[in-house]
């Protein structure tokens, strides 16, 4: 961009060049006078602001934001700002008769975070960049006819690499979208976009500004346009239309902090019931914490005597655990079923002692998840979970033994 400065030399020089011969150049037309006018859209977010130049006897200029953007040049331009503030405008120009810098003017951009929606959206009142993932509850995602009354479909539990995106988006109005492990190797969309917020009839909408960019499912909605149908600070519901006229809800949550999380799977939001899993081959393996299967491999596929593989092993998240052992309980040692043994007992839930996700201390003496001899210390430390699995280890990272366990939802 040629500066203000090169500019007024090019006018000096052009007489230079007539002569060949060397004089003093003097400017031959009036000082100009830079001044200019501004207003602000603020029907959507960010706000747009429009500069209108009102500067006599110039013919260059250039424009400075005060928000750190790079100079502009034009007579009328527009800018866009993206957060909430009073920014320092000025004005240079050039003319025949020399330069000049209009006064400075402030510029007051208003926050969207007025809006309850938007507020709600990028978590005005916290961090600023409202972080979201899938509700965990059946019905995540929606499809509903042109009508947006008529249900087509709701989904259920959501496949662990989907229930893991990300859907973040900042009071600069930047949204994220981090697609986690991926369903499809390969096939991440995992990016960032812009977007825009507004109010129509009512109604308010945010725009993503990108190509490809979508939020929840990748099939695009018209004009990449969500409808805000709740922004609390619990829950984000989004409603799209497909070009073919029906409509998808996403519902989203805040993630929970990892140790809540792992509380979350495994008691399924108030009570979950697991077992065992016979389905598997190893589903029980005994050594040592360095080498978990150095003392027992673990036995084939639904080789589980059938009085252990029933049993039901239930948490709540009043820290209660059931064991209903059905008919009879396996016990090691004398690798015989005997007398049920069913129980339950509080447990203490926190962060692990050693390796793994989160753990869990039953306290009533005898209690047991799996296999009676699992853990004298009645410890087990979650290793891995999903809305389906469990790996257990039992016992503390210091016991000799320890098992591991694989468990499934009942």
């Amino acid at each position: 961009m040629t500066s203000l400065r090169q500019a007024i030399l090019l006018v000096a020089g052009t007489g230079l060049l007539a002569t060949c011969q060397p004089k003093k150049y003097e400017l031959d037309g009036t000082a100009p006078v830079a001044d200019f006018s501004v207003t602000l859209d603020t029907s959507q977010f960010p706000v747009v602001a429009t500069f209108t130049n009102l500067s006599t006897d110039a013919f260059l200029y250039q424009w400075d934001f005060g928000d750190g953007s790079d100079l502009v040049a034009g007579k009328t331009v527009t800018h866009t700002y993206t957060l909430p503030r009073t920014y320092q405008v000025k004005l240079l120009v050039a003319g025949r008769g020399g330069s000049a810098t209009s006064p400075v003017r402030e510029v007051t951009v208003p926050s969207g975070c007025g809006n309850l929606n938007f507020a709600g959206l990028v978590d005005c009142g916290g961090t600023g960049t409202g972080f979201w993932t899938y509700s965990d509850q059946p019905g995540a995602v929606k499809t509903y006819a042109a009508d947006g009354v008529t249900l087509l479909s709701a989904t259920g539990t959501l496949p662990d690499c989907q229930a893991d995106d990300q859907f973040n988006f900042s009071n600069s109005y930047v949204y994220t979208y981090d697609a986690g492990l991926g369903c499809t190797a390969g096939s991440s969309l995992s990016g960032v976009s812009n977007f825009s917020f507004r109010v129509v009839n009512g109604v308010s909408q945010l725009t993503l500004l990108r190509n490809r960019a979508f939020i929840g499912l990748p099939d695009s909605v018209r004009n990449k346009t969500y409808d805000v149908v709740e922004a609390t600070g619990s829950l984000l519901r989004l409603r799209g239309t497909r070009p073919d006229g029906t409509q998808v809800e996403v519902s989203l949550v805040h993630p929970l902090p990892p140790l809540q999380r792992v509380e979350r799977l495994l008691t399924g939001g108030s009570s979950r019931t697991w077992v065992l899993d016979n389905t598997v081959a190893n589903t029980i393996t005994v050594g040592t914490e360095a080498a978990p299967t150095s003392y027992y491999a673990g036995g084939a596929l639904g080789s589980l005597p059938a009085c252990q593989a029933d049993d039901e092993y239930t948490f709540s998240t009043a820290h209660n655990f059931i064991y209903d052992a059905k008919a009879e309980t396996f016990v090691a040692g004398v690798y015989a079923c005997q007398a049920p043994r069913s129980r339950t007992t509080a447990y203490v839930y926190g962060q692990p002692a050693g390796a793994g996700l989160a753990q869990l201390v039953l306290a009533a003496p005898g209690s047991f998840i799996g296999a009676t001899d699992a853990a004298a210390d009645r410890t087990y430390r979650i290793l891995s979970i999903n809305t389906r699995q469990m790996v257990l280890r039992a016992g503390a990272a210091t016991a000799d033994p320890v098992f591991t366990l694989k468990l499934r939802v009942r």
